[in-house]
């Protein structure tokens, strides 16, 4: 993670994350189960689109950095990637597309998700694969993404937000950003990624026959389906997960209920096409999970950015979260901090800096310098009609950072709390970077005499872990399961 580029304001309830231009992918694919079985070169030659198709890339090129930097950057592991690129493969030689071009990219979020942009933009999240445990599920995912730019749904949501800069609004406060609902970050995502009922229905559909043409399970779309219902009850009540498939791509029984008819329709009963289970465990094996390490750990009060090997601690009472090229934390309703990170020239003083206009109601008089942890500081005080706010910045490692305190009161202790998290920010040390603990997924092997149950208690450490277990299963506490056969836990390192 970089702390650069940013422009999102700050509000006591929820602190947005910022966007920071990316690029990445998995690769580009023609339909050509070959060329798509490894990573692709993206500066290969491809077929020049023109008319509507060309006007489809310019929109996909244009949000493709933005997609990436909101939802937390890319998502790099090699068994994943291949596997996803073989599965992109098959179901674009599946759905007749030899001249299209498309982009398949793995996000490094938790988010449950997937989507597609105009121009043949795929997404796939690393919890949504976390979440599927065989290569027909994820083909599910792909080919109902797929069934939406074939059936040119991306262009249609896109016309009809063409002129909804969502990813570009900023927030009221100190940065004077213009006012937005308080659902803004979530909006965006939705925006960028949700289509009609109808429109889901009509890739459901189209999706089932082109995954089931190339030779996938074309019962895994149902099964699928309910499997993210679930987790999207499970994970309801936390924020962090609240953004995720089932939030753009309604999910309802009858939904499911006509995934499972069309697969009767078109392919008959249960039990033909692929699904690779022990293929697909393997490639997931390692797999990180919940929030990504790149965006650093908290510990406590305390944040630990192992990358850039920077650490600080905030003020009692406050909740930390990371989000992308910022950690955010608030208080209540009534204070907030933002951690983040701005491009200044060298040559400027970070006195000129604050005072170059970017803090609104900003006291001159206020603005003081000094030397913390052997790196230079100034600091400021500012105030809106509804909040005051305590300023610092700080040049680390070629870089400016700063925090951004606001309470609705000020108060000495309020002024104290954003001078102890200044005083607090410092190099990382060995004992600093050996408190991060690693959580991925495990595949383990089970045994005879091994049942649902024995093998959730492998997740009892973990808050809700014996629930979260049977969800990354797909089992119902009961079931049985079959020795020899391979299932997930989750482990802290």
């Amino acid at each position: 993670m970089t702390f650069r580029r940013l422009r999102n304001g700050l509000r006591a309830a929820a602190l947005l994350a910022a966007l920071v231009p990316l690029s990445g992918c998995v690769g580009v694919f023609s339909g050509n189960a070959n060329t798509a079985a490894t990573t692709a070169d993206q500066n290969s030659p491809v077929n020049t689109p023109t008319g509507e198709d060309a006007e489809d890339a310019v929109i996909g090129q244009r949000e493709h950095p933005r997609i990436i930097a909101t939802y937390g950057g890319l998502y790099s592991d090699r068994p994943a990637e291949i596997m996803i690129a073989h599965i992109a493969g098959r179901l674009l030689t599946a759905a007749d597309q030899p001249n299209s071009q498309y982009t398949v990219t793995i996000l490094d979020t938790a988010d449950v998700n997937a989507f597609a942009l105009p121009g043949g933009y795929i997404y796939v999240t690393r919890g949504i694969l976390a979440l599927a445990n065989d290569t027909s599920e994820i083909a599910a995912v792909l080919a109902h993404e797929i069934a939406h730019v074939v059936l040119h749904h991306a262009r249609a949501r896109s016309n009809k937000q063409r002129t909804d800069q969502i990813v570009d609004k900023v927030m009221t406060g100190v940065l004077g950003g213009a006012v937005t609902d308080a659902q803004v970050e979530a909006q965006s995502r939705l925006s960028m990624a949700a289509f009609s009922q109808q429109q889901e229905l009509e890739a459901d559909k189209k999706g089932i026959e082109i995954a089931g043409k190339a030779g996938y399970d074309p019962f895994a779309a149902a099964r699928f389906l309910s499997a993210m219902g679930r987790f999207s009850k499970f994970s309801s009540g936390d924020a962090a997960q609240a953004d995720d498939f089932l939030s753009s791509h309604p999910s309802t029984p009858d939904r499911i209920e006509k995934a499972g008819e069309t697969a009767r329709t078109e392919f008959g009963a249960p039990g033909a096409g692929e699904q690779d289970r022990d293929g697909y465990m393997s490639a997931v094996d390692g797999l990180s999970f919940g929030a990504s390490p790149q965006q650093g750990a908290i510990l406590g009060q305390r944040y630990v950015q192992p990358a850039l090997k920077f650490t600080f601690t905030v003020p009692d009472g406050y909740t930390l979260q990371t989000a992308q090229s910022a950690v955010v934390g608030v208080a209540g309703d009534s204070e907030a901090v933002r951690f983040d990170s701005a491009e200044v020239p060298e040559s400027m003083s970070l006195t000129d800096y604050l005072k170059s206009g970017w803090i609104a109601g900003l006291d001159p008089n206020s603005v003081t310098e000094a030397r913390v942890n052997g790196m230079d500081t100034a600091s400021g005080a500012a105030k809106t009609d509804q909040w005051s706010f305590r300023v610092s910045v700080a040049r680390f490692d070629g870089q400016v950072v700063r925090f951004i305190f606001a309470a609705k009161a000020d108060s000495s202790r309020f002024d104290k709390g954003a001078d102890a998290t200044l005083q607090s920010f410092r190099p990382t040390t060995s004992t600093d970077l050996g408190q991060i603990r690693k959580v991925s997924i495990k595949v383990i092997v089970a045994k005879s005499g091994d049942s649902a149950a024995s093998l959730a208690q492998r997740m009892a450490a973990l808050s809700r872990g014996i629930d979260l277990f049977y969800i990354l299963n797909n089992l119902l506490p009961g079931d049985p399961v079959t020795a020899g056969q391979k299932y997930k836990i989750i482990t802290v390192q």
